[in-house]
This record gives structure tokens, sequence and C-alpha cells, in this order.
């Protein structure tokens, strides 16, 4: 697995336990299930929004979550 920014994320305990049930009955660890999440609701943005601009990508400054 390559080096990959982490991002810590600060959630309530009954909405943890809750994450945690559902990623264990659908077979994902908790960071998969996030990760799956967080894809779908990208998905979801660009289908209402349109497709993100790469330029615009590459300009938001990531450096804080890569310990640069």
């Amino acid at each position: 697995m390559k080096n990959q920014p982490e991002l810590n994320l600060r959630i309530p305990e009954d909405l943890l336990r809750r994450l945690l049930y559902v990623s264990k009955a659908e077979g994902r660890t908790p960071n998969n299930h996030i990760l799956m999440l967080l894809r779908n609701n990208v998905q979801y943005f660009e289908r209402a929004k349109g497709r993100i601009k790469d330029a615009d990508l590459r300009a938001i400054d990531v450096s804080e979550y890569l310990g640069e």
C-alpha cells in the first residue's frame, strides 16, 4: 500500500458505533467503508453539479495533510 495522507476525524461515539456495525455487516473495514461513502458522495456531487475540473483540484493545498 502506498503512503497516503491521513485525516483525523472527530465523530460522536454513537455514530462511530453505528459505523463499526454497518461496516462489519457489509464486510468492510471502517476505513474502506468511509472511503466508499466518500467516493459515492463525490460521484453524486459531480452528477448534480458537473465534473470537478482538474485545475480546480490542483489549486487545493493539501500540504497540511501530507505532512509537508
